[in-house]
């Protein structure tokens, strides 16, 4: 499952146009009693937009699996004001709440003001007004659906981030020789919209890692005979090569204050594990073992790394303080546990955990050592939590087929993300 791969890139071209709507999302699993909601379509005037913001909210409430959405046809009414709302008639329709909005645009900027109500208890809960440039519409919908989520769940909305992940296509092969396939690292709203080419190459691209701030990236790809870990700033496309050492330059991670960088170096001989100040890329070796060691992770405090390594026989985590201090093995629970990532409060991660059933993505509790396998296919890797720490995304197979999915921590919640027309793997959420 991609831990002892290696990697070969001979090309790479950058790219910063806007692609077709790769992702097709698909909600396999909700919440047993969904919480029913009403979005009016919103009354707009001015200038023309080109979305449809009340829909995107519905797709976003209804994606999270936590809400069921009233059909449009089934509504009584299009209020955009309190003093239209009729609360028998939502009552009569099994709502338990109503949202309601009115947009105006200009040339240069949309803005949309929106009104939540309690059905039952007749009262408004939210009152707000949000606006964006022009274009920007599906980014105004996404901060509603971000207000609406946390006033009624508590937790804070994921809709406006946004995520990497590497699309593959396959050309059929000509004169018996092998398909050609190509790689496209891809930036695209959480929902899969809005989606853009970030890098194309002939051959995989590697890794892609969010700094805690958002604005840049790191990856692996090969722009010589080696592999190297490239550095790019989101806004301007600017980027720099970071490392390109003979051997291995893999699984860049960054650190939570966004100085410096985790990834595994096999210059000295062995796959070990480094961490780089970017600024200076001065360089400090963490691990010397005759084992594997690979895909580093931060602890939040910045203090130590969780990674895989099969130093014990087989692949299992263990985390290693960057000060010295002594390396830990973490996980126990079966023959094979790798890619962990630490949720927020670094009291638990999620992994890739391997049973008699197959690969799994699967939670588990650092002091206890209490596990929970949250999936149920058997191919599963790349897990990526949401900025919220309630949801997370993972490649697996579907149908024969690369494809995105995400599951809610707690398993009750999940929805694929296939697309069309290429295999879909190594999905980032992004931390805003």
């Amino acid at each position: 499952m991609g831990f002892f791969k290696a990697v070969a890139v001979v090309s790479a071209v950058m790219f910063s146009q806007l692609v077709a709507a790769d992702l097709v999302i698909e909600v396999t699993d909700w919440v047993k009693d969904p919480t029913k909601i009403a979005i009016v379509p919103f009354r707009h005037e001015g200038a023309a937009i080109d979305q449809d913001m009340a829909a995107v909210v519905a797709a976003d409430l209804t994606r999270s699996g936590q809400f069921e959405a009233l059909p449009r046809d089934a509504m009584y009414s299009s209020p955009s004001a309190a003093d239209e709302v009729h609360y028998r008639d939502w009552r009569a329709l099994g709502v338990d709440y109503l949202l309601i909005g009115r947009s105006q645009a200009t040339n240069k900027s949309v803005t949309l003001e929106y009104e939540l109500f309690d059905v039952h208890r007749q009262k408004s809960l939210i009152k707000s007004r949000v606006g964006n440039r022009k274009g920007a519409e599906r980014a105004v919908a996404h901060k509603v659906s971000d207000s609406v989520y946390q006033r009624l769940t508590g937790i804070a909305g994921a809709f406006s981030t946004r995520m990497l992940y590497v699309s593959v296509k396959t050309s059929p092969a000509k004169n018996q020789n092998t398909p050609k396939q190509m790689y496209q690292l891809i930036l695209a709203d959480a929902d899969g919209a809005r989606a853009r080419e970030i890098l194309k190459s002939s051959e995989p691209i590697l890794s892609p890692s969010w700094s805690p701030d958002g604005k840049q990236i790191a990856y692996v790809s090969f722009e010589s005979s080696r592999p190297a870990i490239y550095r790019q700033v989101i806004a301007t496309g600017e980027r720099e090569k970071l490392t390109n050492f003979r051997g291995l330059n893999s699984a860049p991670s960054w650190s939570p204050d966004g100085k410096r960088l985790a990834m595994v170096l096999s210059k000295d001989g062995n796959p070990e594990l480094y961490v780089m100040e970017v600024a200076t890329r001065k360089l400090q070796r963490i691990t010397k073992n005759s084992a594997i060691d690979t895909e580093p992770s931060w602890m939040p405090d910045g203090k130590s790394l969780i990674f895989t390594s099969d130093r014990g026989g087989r692949p299992q985590i263990y985390r290693v303080d960057l000060n010295g201090g002594a390396t830990k093995r973490i996980t126990y629970t079966g023959a094979y546990n790798a890619k962990a990532s630490l949720m927020a409060d670094g009291k638990s991660m999620v992994m890739v955990h391997r049973d008699d059933s197959g690969y799994h993505i699967a939670w588990q509790e650092l002091a206890t050592g209490r596990l929970i396998i949250l999936t149920g296919s058997s191919l599963d890797e790349s897990p990526s939590l949401s900025p919220n720490g309630s949801m997370l995304l993972y490649a697996t197979k579907y149908q024969g087929r690369g494809v995105l999915a995400a599951v809610s921590l707690d398993g009750g919640v999940r929805f694929r993300l296939p697309s069309p027309s290429s295999d879909v793997r190594e999905p980032a959420w992004s931390p805003n």
